[in-house]
């Protein structure tokens, strides 16, 4: 059962990929990644579960994620910036080199999946950004475009590529979401995010996912920064 789940999180990954490449329906790919997203929190749950822990399933696990978490965002950037203006002059080799760009992110992803996979403190908090909410940010802000609800030129498409996949492997410990309890000691960060998720959905729903993991990002980061300066 946890490894159907696995596959279930590979295939919505592919699905989302395909919609954004082939189609160029950005809000399906969103809504594919959201299922992915499901998938691949339930599958470690039934894991636990029913107690069906294997080798097999660990490395299924990543080779789902790299597809659905580091291909599948790729594709929606690389979609996007066919679709997308710019504010400077682009000369057609520009345009080409530019729309594989985004590409780099997949190379970062496989870098993160596989440092995780070995690391052994990444338990209860994580080293760099976890695949899941960069692939989220990413395909949020592509569906949004898509709605016509922002407009995100293409030079910005390009720097955020390269923002995001230095952000996959950086030193910056970043918060993990699974609560060993539900005391208020040691669960700060996560009462205090999934409180201001809660209010940024009721503020405005549609902004919502990629206002959430910019919020995560920012509150990870501070709390790195705290951290090192009481050092």
């Amino acid at each position: 059962m946890p490894n159907l789940l696995t596959l279930c999180n590979l295939l919505c990954g592919a699905g989302a990929a395909v919609s954004a490449l082939v189609w160029g329906d950005l809000q399906s790919a969103f809504l594919l990644i959201i299922a992915s997203a499901v998938f691949d929190f339930f599958d470690g749950f039934a894991a636990r579960l029913l107690n069906q822990y294997s080798a097999i399933g660990v490395q299924l696990d990543s080779l789902a994620d790299m597809i659905s978490f580091g291909f599948a965002p790729a594709a929606v950037m690389m979609s996007l910036f066919t679709k997308s203006g710019s504010w400077l002059e682009w000369s057609d080799w520009m345009v080409e080199v530019g729309y594989f760009v985004p590409l780099i992110m997949t190379a970062f992803s496989a870098l993160r999946l596989a440092k995780f996979n070995i690391d052994d403190t990444q338990h209860t908090e994580f080293e760099g950004l976890p695949t899941p909410a960069n692939a989220l940010l990413c395909m949020s802000l592509g569906m949004l475009a898509e709605m016509g609800l922002v407009a995100i030129p293409r030079e910005v498409i390009i720097a955020l590529s390269i923002v995001m996949s230095l952000l996959l492997v950086c030193s910056v410990r970043m918060f993990s979401l699974k609560f060993a309890g539900f005391g208020w000691k040691g669960n700060e960060l996560r009462y205090i995010s999934l409180a201001l998720s809660v209010v940024i959905i009721a503020v405005n729903y549609r902004y919502a996912v990629t206002a959430i993991m910019a919020l995560y990002i920012l509150i990870s980061v501070v709390r790195h920064i705290v951290k090192g300066n009481k050092k």
